[in-house]
């Protein structure tokens, strides 16, 4: 009996004991799921508050001098014309107005240019014997100048009348000289195209092998080839000694009119030498300010047979070389390399990031370390992109603003010969 009430009081403090254990066991996890609930959103808090912001902006983009290349070509003029000396190669440093190259028509204009000096001599003469009025030692030598320029005429005229007999004797020299190398050449072909046509035969009749006819009829292609070329060369020669003959024969018909004319006036003035009229003064005046404006013009046209430097810069680039004819694309690229800048095209998306003085480093493979710059100019067009990376599946067919950054003075000098070079741009938010 008190065996029983024992058990029983140990069964009723067992279960007590168990209902406690349970209560504190809930009101622990009760409390971890509730600060675990605020700790969530204490987080999310967070996150939404203090988003995470970029700090700069990458762009790919090349290297340019600041103030562009300039491509130096001939006057408006002279377009066309043949370099004859370029004193300059590619990466020498130039001063304004220092010769990039001198054109073949200097030659020419030079002639021109003394023209223009012997008719302001000649009317300056005329000018003032006029205002002298008629005295003997003035006829005298009014008339000597009308010998003189006679002279000069009779000069000039044998002079250009035996240039173009030498072109002429020359022309025909070497059309007989062509031509016997035609002959020669024919009288092969023809021998090599006999010999071909035996060897076929005998190849046919298995005589010879198939390696020795192929020997002959490269011989045989051969000659012929030679033939063609010597008759291109032929054609050439009557092509351009035409031309030659062409020019000088313009040139003797200019100086057969130049001097008449000058010969016809100098004789009017002796005629008129004696008389003194204010008309013939103006006249006169008018006529020495005509030459002096001609003389002006010949020095202008003269001076633009020498391509100058505009200003202080660097030959980037060579288009042509002595003989060669002027095209469009100039005769050199220049610029100022003292300034360079980078051109970086900046993704549509992030153009809006990107302000006028923000800061930029500029690397690249092409040369060592990193160099720094300002934001500078921001392009008002969006266009396509020019510089790719070349990796794989990238999109070639990107929008992009270009942005000029200013690069640093001291970081300049490091790559003012790598102009066009691709770089990476970081620009600094």
């Amino acid at each position: 009996m008190n065996f029983q009430l024992l058990l029983k009081r140990k069964n009723q403090g067992l279960m007590i004991l168990l209902m406690v254990a349970t209560a504190i066991t809930g009101g622990i996890a009760i409390y971890g799921i509730k600060n675990f609930g605020q700790l969530s959103d204490k987080q999310a808090v967070d996150i939404v508050e203090n988003p995470v912001v970029p700090q700069e902006v990458s762009a790919l983009g090349r290297l340019e001098p600041a103030s562009e290349l300039i491509k130096i070509s001939a006057p408006l003029a002279l377009d066309g014309d043949r370099i004859l000396e370029l004193p300059v190669k590619e990466g020498d440093r130039l001063k304004k107005g220092d010769i990039i190259a001198i054109l073949q028509s200097k030659t020419n204009l030079e002639s021109s240019l003394l023209q223009a000096q012997k008719q302001v001599k000649v009317a300056q003469a005329k000018l003032a014997q006029i205002k002298a009025g008629a005295k003997l030692g003035e006829i005298k030598a009014q008339a000597a100048s009308v010998d003189r320029i006679k002279a000069q005429y009779a000069g000039d005229r044998k002079t250009q009348v035996e240039n173009i007999k030498r072109l002429e004797l020359q022309w025909e020299s070497d059309k007989i000289a062509q031509q016997a190398t035609i002959d020669k050449i024919a009288a092969e072909l023809k021998n090599a195209q006999g010999e071909y046509e035996r060897y076929q035969k005998l190849f046919s009749e298995g005589a010879i092998s198939s390696s020795i006819i192929d020997n002959k009829g490269l011989i045989l292609e051969r000659s012929k080839q030679q033939l063609n070329e010597a008759k291109a060369m032929l054609n050439r020669i009557n092509s351009t000694a035409k031309k030659e003959i062409a020019k000088a024969r313009i040139e003797l018909n200019r100086i057969d009119n130049t001097s008449n004319e000058q010969v016809k006036e100098a004789e009017e003035t002796l005629t008129s030498i004696a008389e003194i009229r204010p008309v013939d003064v103006q006249l006169v005046q008018s006529e020495v300010e005509s030459a002096i404006a001609n003389l002006k013009r010949a020095k202008i046209e003269l001076a633009g047979a020498y391509i100058r430097a505009p200003m202080d810069g660097t030959i980037i680039k060579i288009h042509h070389r002595p003989g060669e004819k002027i095209t469009a694309s100039g005769i050199v690229d220049f610029a100022q390399t003292d300034k360079m800048i980078a051109v970086a095209e900046v993704y549509q998306t992030d153009i809006s990031k990107v302000k006028i003085g923000q800061k930029a480093l500029i690397t690249s493979q092409g040369f060592t370390g990193k160099l720094q710059g300002t934001v500078q100019e921001i392009s008002l067009l969006v266009s396509r992109q020019n510089v790719f990376s070349d990796k794989p599946g990238e999109n070639l067919d990107s929008r992009v603003v270009e942005v000029k950054i200013l690069i640093n003075p001291q970081d300049s000098k490091k790559v003012s010969g790598l102009t066009n070079l691709q770089v990476q741009t970081i620009i600094q938010l």
